[in-house]
């Protein structure tokens, strides 16, 4: 390796020499008396350049550590002063190990008492409208000061859009039709290892960026919330041979790092849609993967992973499927990953759709998109689908009831960050992507959504009413179903997207959570609490295994019946302490014959999304249930059986002699 004469004056380049610097496979080099800190290192890899055979050398490349656990570069998000800058490692030695506290501890949440709130640490705090001081807006710092928010909201586990170190001015080192965008959510990593630097409060760079994030998960978990993260093994920032940004893993041994046609001139596989396909079957990668996730666990104490689209977890070195690939066994089978919750996205962008059929060794969860698309299709009044929301509701037991694997391994959620807001979805029709640059092509085609009468936004009250009604319709769907709830970030206010359904590079309130709606939405706000706070303390929505026929009472008897868009169930507690659920989808009152009451109880309404707030969520319970009751059009209802007299109900609670 050769020394560089157009190198900068400031770096000191060091030539390896292959007999004294490589033992086997490995490169070393011993630098002594080298500061412990404010070192920025980078490699020059030269090798084979028969690009027939997937090499992708080039010596005049600085490279990435892909081992690096800092990087640094643009200190600022979005300072496209700095638009070209150069990512280089470094490390910082000084610094006195991090005090996570005396009392401190995990969380340790069960996987079935999870409800889970997915969201973008930037996107959290960084409008004007958060309150906080400019210097910690959009940081891990900011989060902390919003986790009383997440308390109230009632969420134990949240799930972090990717925080791995990503550039987000990648769209514009080129002219190209998305070169207005910046990349604010993050899926295209450039180091497994390193957390998002421009994180950091008021430009601080890496080593306060590992400081900061550490502190938010310590906050976070002496609050009783879990820290999951989603995490992108599936390809990276590196492009493909048309749009090449070669900083790290092609220079470095391209063969290796990723899927290539060798049939095909060494062409990228793209089962990402993102240009590459990381090689996560190879050993070399393997090893990489499994490093970067242990990193993370004892290096930052997070609690879980999101994989995004993990089924390229699930192809070979050719790309083809295995049934039991190494990476996914390796990762559940692991020891220092055995505490933490394994959730897949069971699909990626070449076909290979796993859901239910994910490799699991009955470790991993999943996220569930048939329970997505059914729900949606049920509340908004598709006619044939009562059957398939009954099974989703009751958790998926034809997908999940395998071996040894519970309903909690089906990750339920309405809505995530890639497709629309809860809001955009009983707002919109189609999507409005023409922001985004790719004339609409972008974002998906097939939404399940209902605009309920009108294509966005509408003065008419009784529209607004309707979309209203189903936001908490959707909400109460996915907090009394078996399986862990997902909520999006912002759904508790109603944020809108303005109909666009792929929002991914847009940094501003088309993302940003907008803190003034949810003081002027707080009514949608407190409704999504209160059902969130019903479901942790009601035993009936969490159970460790798949209901039996003693546990739930289907008040049904026409399944084949096409048109009926009327569900009721009694979910049956063993004590006496029953829920009673009712969902309408049609467009008419439906009067629903309401079952007897377990004995000495009675029936107490605590939901129906009819009524205004607050008598659409009533915690106590209001009386007065009779033996019919009038479902209204497009809504839910829930009944509890509480105690018919105050000695009943100390009798129950242990307290009378």
């Amino acid at each position: 390796m050769g020394m560089n004469k157009n190198a900068d004056p400031r770096m000191i380049e060091l030539s390896l020499d292959s007999k004294v610097n490589k033992t086997g496979d490995i490169w070393h080099i011993c630098v002594k008396d080298l500061p412990r800190s404010n070192i920025l290192y980078a490699y020059r890899i030269n090798g084979p350049q028969d690009w027939s055979q997937g090499h992708r050398f080039d010596y005049g490349n600085l490279l990435l550590d892909p081992y690096a656990k800092l990087i640094d570069g643009r200190r600022i998000f979005g300072d496209t002063n700095n638009k070209m800058i150069q990512f280089l490692g470094t490390y910082d030695f000084d610094s006195s190990p991090f005090d996570w506290g005396e009392g401190y501890k995990l969380p340790n949440i069960p996987e079935d008492e999870l409800v889970i709130y997915e969201m973008n640490v930037r996107a959290f705090t960084s409008d004007e409208s958060s309150g906080l001081d400019p210097k910690i807006r959009g940081s891990y710092i900011g989060v902390i000061e919003k986790i009383p928010h997440l308390l109230e909201l009632g969420v134990n586990a949240i799930e972090l859009l990717p925080v791995f170190e990503f550039d987000e001015l990648e769209f514009q080192r080129h002219p190209n039709p998305r070169d207005h965008m910046i990349n604010t959510w993050g899926y295209s990593t450039i180091n497994f290892f390193s957390p998002m630097s421009r994180y950091a409060s008021n430009g601080g760079g890496p080593v306060n960026a590992s400081s900061d994030f550490k502190k938010m998960v310590k906050a976070l978990h002496n609050a009783g919330i879990e820290v999951i993260l989603d995490v992108v093994y599936n390809h990276t920032n590196e492009g493909d041979d048309k749009n090449p940004y070669p900083i790290s893993f092609r220079g470095i041994d391209n063969k290796v790092y990723y899927m290539l046609d060798l049939d095909n001139n060494a062409k990228f596989f793209n089962f990402s849609g993102c240009g590459n396909t990381l090689n996560c079957n190879h050993p070399v990668v393997m090893e990489l993967i499994l490093d970067s996730l242990r990193h993370w666990v004892v290096e930052y104490h997070v609690d879980g992973f999101r994989f995004d689209l993990a089924s390229v977890l699930c192809r070979g070195t050719d790309g083809s499927p295995l049934n039991a690939p190494p990476l996914v066994r390796a990762i559940a089978k692991d020891s220092v990953l055995s505490r933490c919750k394994l959730i897949a996205e069971p699909w990626d962008c070449g076909g290979l759709y796993l859901v239910g059929k994910f490799p699991n060794w009955d470790r991993w969860a999943e996220w569930n998109g048939i329970f997505r698309d059914d729900v949606r299709r049920f509340i908004k009044g598709d006619s044939g689908m009562k059957g398939s929301f009954a099974t989703r509701i009751a958790g998926s037991a034809d997908l999940y009831k395998v071996n040894k694997r519970k309903p909690c391994h089906s990750i339920n959620f309405v809505i995530a960050h890639d497709g629309f807001t809860l809001y955009d979805l009983v707002s919109y029709n189609y999507k409005h992507n023409d922001a985004n640059g790719e004339g609409g092509k972008d974002g998906s085609n097939v939404n399940f959504s209902w605009n309920c009468g009108f294509e966005g936004e509408t003065k008419d009250a009784n529209i607004n009413a309707l979309r209203l009604r189903q936001m908490k319709n959707f909400h109460v769907a996915l907090m009394v179903s078996q399986g862990t709830p997902m909520m999006l970030m912002g759904d508790e206010y109603g944020h809108t997207r303005n109909g666009n359904n792929n929002s991914y590079g847009h940094d501003n309130a088309l993302n940003n959570f907008q803190w003034e709606q949810l003081k002027d939405k707080n009514s949608i706000f407190r409704f999504f609490s209160e059902m969130i706070k019903f479901r942790r303390d009601h035993e009936v929505f969490t159970r460790k295994n798949f209901i039996g026929k003693n546990d739930v009472t289907w008040h049904e008897d026409n399944w084949e019946n096409y048109e009926s868009k009327f569900l009721a169930f009694t979910l049956h507690e063993g004590k006496g302490g029953d829920i009673y659920i009712a969902f309408n989808a049609h467009d008419y009152f439906v009067e629903a014959a309401i079952p007897p009451p377990p004995k000495s109880r009675q029936w107490l309404q605590v939901v129906d999304t009819s009524l205004e707030s607050p008598k659409d969520f009533v915690r106590e319970g209001i009386p007065g249930v009779t033996e019919t009751y009038s479902v209204a059009p497009y809504s839910s209802i829930i009944l509890e059986a509480k105690p018919t007299s105050p000695a009943s109900a100390a009798a129950e609670n242990g307290m009378t002699r």
